[in-house]
This record gives structure tokens, C-alpha cells and sequence, in this order.
């Protein structure tokens, strides 16, 4: 089990960031209207209400839990955690600020999102999973493989609201960028 202790080293410390990322977050997602719900199959709908509660849930938990979990600092654990964290902060401050100077009538596809189409949520895996490294928790290794398999599944969706919204342009930016990480097709003049 791991340490379960209050302290000021502890991982709340890699999660603050993500916490002020995600507050910014939220008002975007809404200005560029993507709290939209049309489109979706009954069993999308069906996912995207587990997938909201199990999110904002585990969300709130690991939160609430890296006040007490101490990272395991001077170990080469937590180098090799940090090592992780750092670009998965890098890719998340990146894909937000790509994402909030896009226009809203043009899908996201500079920057990071040429490397990826979901790089918010590559980001938010690795500092998952390096908060998981960095204070040796298998808690936060759950957290990271659950919330990757929900995101999964709400990606399928994501993707059709963005083709209904954007059309060529977004099957397109579709067929020559990776769904997760990888290096872009490139484009071809017909």
C-alpha cells in the first residue's frame, strides 16, 4: 500500500498545474462549443454520462489523494517521474494554447495537434503516469490506464462531432495525423 502521510513534498505538487490547466480548460471547451451533445448514438450518450461522473469522480479522488501521497524524492524514481512530467505538461500547455488561439470556425491542427489528434489527452496520461512513478503508486497507475480507456471511448465521438462541425477539413486533418502520438502523413497536392 503506498505512504498515506500530509506533507508539503507530495504529489498535489505535479497535479496543482493540471488543476489551474483544467479551470482555463472548461471555459474554452464551452466558447468553442463542444459541450455539445447532438450526434451522439444512445450508447455514446450512455458512455459520455459514465464517462463524465467515473471522470469528474476519479478526477476529484486522485486530487484529493496526491495531498497525501509523498513523492519519493531523491530516488531515481522520482527523476524518472519528473523525466515523464515535464513533457506531458509541455504537450498539455501546448495543445491548450493551440487549441484557445484557434479559430472557432477551423479545426485545431497546429502545433502539437499536427503530431497528435488527442495530445490534451496524451498529456494527461504521462502525468499520470509519472505521478505514478515518481511517488511509486499503484493507485495513480490505475488512475492512468482507467482514464485512458474511458478517453477511448469518447474520442470515437469527439471525432464525429468535429467531422459533422468541420467536414474536409477535419477528414483531412484525419487522414494525415496520428489519432494518439506519431509522425504526421504528409500532404500530398492532388
Amino acid at each position: 500500500m503506498p505512504a498515506f502521510e500530509l506533507g508539503l513534498w507530495n504529489a498535489w505538487i505535479f497535479m496543482l498545474p493540471l488543476i489551474i490547466i483544467s479551470i482555463f480548460g472548461a471555459r474554452i471547451f464551452v466558447k468553442r462549443g463542444l459541450e455539445e451533445k447532438s450526434g451522439l448514438t444512445r450508447r455514446e450518450k450512455i458512455l459520455e454520462g459514465v464517462y463524465f461522473v467515473c471522470m469528474h469522480l476519479i478526477v476529484i479522488a486522485s486530487y484529493a489523494y496526491s495531498v497525501f501521497l509523498p513523492l519519493k524524492l531523491g530516488t531515481a524514481w522520482f527523476y524518472i517521474g519528473l523525466f515523464i512530467y515535464l513533457p506531458g505538461m509541455i504537450i498539455e500547455i501546448m495543445a491548450m494554447s493551440a487549441f484557445a488561439t484557434t479559430p472557432l470556425d477551423r479545426p485545431v491542427t497546429q502545433g502539437v495537434y499536427s503530431f497528435s489528434r488527442n495530445p490534451m489527452y496524451v498529456g494527461e496520461f504521462l502525468i499520470n503516469i509519472s505521478i505514478s512513478i515518481a511517488c511509486l503508486s499503484w493507485i495513480f497507475f490505475l488512475v492512468a490506464v482507467v482514464v485512458a480507456i474511458l478517453e477511448h471511448n469518447i474520442v470515437v465521438a469527439e471525432e464525429r462531432f468535429c467531422l459533422k462541425k468541420y467536414g474536409d477539413a477535419y477528414r483531412e486533418y484525419m487522414n494525415r495525423t496520428p489519432k494518439w502520438i506519431g509522425i504526421p502523413k504528409s500532404r500530398k497536392n492532388k
